[in-house]
């Protein structure tokens, strides 16, 4: 894997979208020497981003062509992009009045809004949107390239190891999260005593989590979030951070299995002792079939 080096000074551009890890990689920049002009994604991106880069402008997911021009002008030719877009709200009445596109987003989104040649894969439109931004010479890396201390190493994590009917969780619920990415319709599955609660989609790994919860009130189940197989690294990288602990533990999960080295893990030492003192067992390996005895 080709990891993206960059002279001290070089300015580079992030697009931020919702949660903390776009303040993260915006923090690392800086501390790396770097000149950091950020798109905040409007009702996405945190405000305080605002007092973090050099500069800083919020827009619409519509506005493509406003970010083009804006990352020209500060010369911005290598960009990142960190932080969820919640593709849920695409879905709602009128959501594109807020976001409504200009010209440059107008020609990205035709084939997926109006065409409909396209479909609405996280891989098919983001990948179109980096595509777009190549074609006017702005080059994505992936965020990770700046930190890769984020992407968490393979071993048991948190103090509790689990237990040989958890193993069994995560070996049935690796296999299935990965045909799950294979298909490009989410990151992670529910188990319970190899029985599938539920399966991330649209809605992300919260709602999932919590529509395990309600669907097997005794808790006590296994969270297995993976990337997919041909993962991109420029987006959509598994995350986990602390307000993932805090919903499993609100759901009653007594585990949490994720992909070592393709998973990023923010704040990893507040979030391990969260899992710690709450009792969750958190785990990563680069492969369940090969490494579960190591875990055990």
């Amino acid at each position: 894997m080709t990891v993206t080096k960059l002279d001290r000074d070089t300015t580079v551009g992030l697009i931020a979208g919702w949660g903390r890890y776009p303040i993260v990689i915006a923090e690392a920049l800086k501390a790396q020497g770097h000149r950091v002009v950020c798109v905040g994604i409007k009702q996405h991106a945190d405000p305080s981003l605002r007092d973090i880069c050099d500069v800083y402008s919020e827009i619409g997911l519509g506005k493509l062509g406003a970010a083009f021009r804006f990352f020209r002008k500060h010369s911005a030719s290598t960009a990142t992009m960190a932080g969820k877009i919640h593709k849920v709200l695409i879905f709602k009445r009128f959501y594109w009045l807020t976001h409504f596109p200009d010209w440059g987003g107008l020609m990205t989104y035709f084939p997926f809004v109006f065409s409909k040649t396209r479909d609405w894969k996280d891989d098919t439109i983001l990948g179109a949107i980096v595509e777009a931004f190549a074609q006017r010479g702005i080059t994505f890396a992936p965020a990770t390239d700046f930190l890769p201390e984020l992407l968490v190493k393979t071993g048991v994590l948190t103090r509790r190891r689990p237990t040989s009917s958890e193993l069994k969780d995560i070996e049935f619920g690796w296999q299935l999260a990965k045909e799950m990415g294979r298909l490009d319709v989410g990151q992670s599955v529910a188990v319970k005593e190899r029985a599938i609660l539920a399966v991330e989609a649209v809605e992300g790994t919260d709602k999932c989590i919590q529509r395990a919860s309600e669907l097997c009130p005794d808790g006590q189940f296994t969270l297995v979030k993976v990337a997919k197989p041909k993962q991109d690294m420029r987006f959509d990288v598994p995350t986990i951070g602390i307000g993932t602990m805090e919903t499993l533990v609100e759901a009653g999960a007594c585990l949490l299995a994720i992909e070592a080295d393709k998973t990023i893990l923010l704040d990893e030492a507040e979030a391990i002792e969260f899992a710690n003192r709450h009792k969750l067992c958190l785990v990563a390996l680069s492969d369940a079939a090969g490494e579960l005895h190591d875990a055990a």
